[in-house]
């Protein structure tokens, strides 16, 4: 196990935005990054997996969990709900893995609260005519449910100020890349690399051999 703990970082978009999508490419690419999977009490969709895409309990078990105070997020969602358990992410951290979690913007303000230390990302659509297309797109709900969705959105993007970093989702690939510079980059921050840092620096003073 490592002795350095991990980072955690949050990224928040409107539904239809590819957060999932983004975060899952991030993950093949960077070593030593996890997203956490989160529990949820909706049934299981088609080409859905138990531990892969969500941990599926029922409403009885989640609210068992929230009265435990076991998530370190969770939010109502459409009438599901859905939750990041904090010990999972913990044992992460612990490990020395960095884990992001990938909320929506209630979520993200139950983490800022509780005082967890974290790296928040808000991705947006380049517009919400975009957003909308996108969502239309899916052709997996009825206009009503996609109604609410988009009022959702509208409620969610002036939360933006709320975050570290804002990025546009205007091109996938891109997007990834900008994401990967902002991991770098909160990798490298100077109170996280001291231990290396200061190893290197012992270097300098070290009486080499004499030959």
């Amino acid at each position: 196990m490592s002795s350095k703990r991990g980072l955690l970082f949050v990224i928040s978009a409107p539904s239809g935005t590819g957060k999932t999508t983004l975060v899952e490419r991030l993950v093949q690419i960077l070593p030593n990054l996890r997203m956490s999977r989160s529990y949820t009490s909706r049934a299981i969709r088609a080409g859905e997996r138990e531990g892969v895409d969500y941990h599926f309990i029922t409403r009885q078990a989640f609210e068992g969990m929230v009265a435990e105070n076991a998530f370190v997020e969770w939010a109502d969602v459409f009438g599901n709900l859905y939750g990041t358990a904090a010990a999972d992410v913990e044992s992460m951290l612990a490990g020395g893995q960095d884990v992001v979690l990938v909320i929506d913007v209630q979520g993200a303000r139950q983490v800022r609260q509780r005082g967890t230390d974290h790296t928040a990302v808000f991705v947006m659509p380049p517009s919400f005519q975009v957003l909308e297309r996108r969502l239309r797109g899916r052709s997996t709900e009825p206009e009503a449910a996609l109604q609410r969705r988009l009022e959702t959105a509208r409620a969610e993007v002036s939360s933006y100020r709320e975050y570290d970093y804002v990025v546009v989702n205007d091109d996938l690939e891109s997007t990834v890349v900008r994401l990967q510079e902002i991991i770098a980059a909160e990798r490298s921050r100077v109170h996280r690399m001291t231990r290396v840092a200061d190893a290197i620096v012992r270097t300098f003073f070290t009486e080499a051999p004499r030959p």
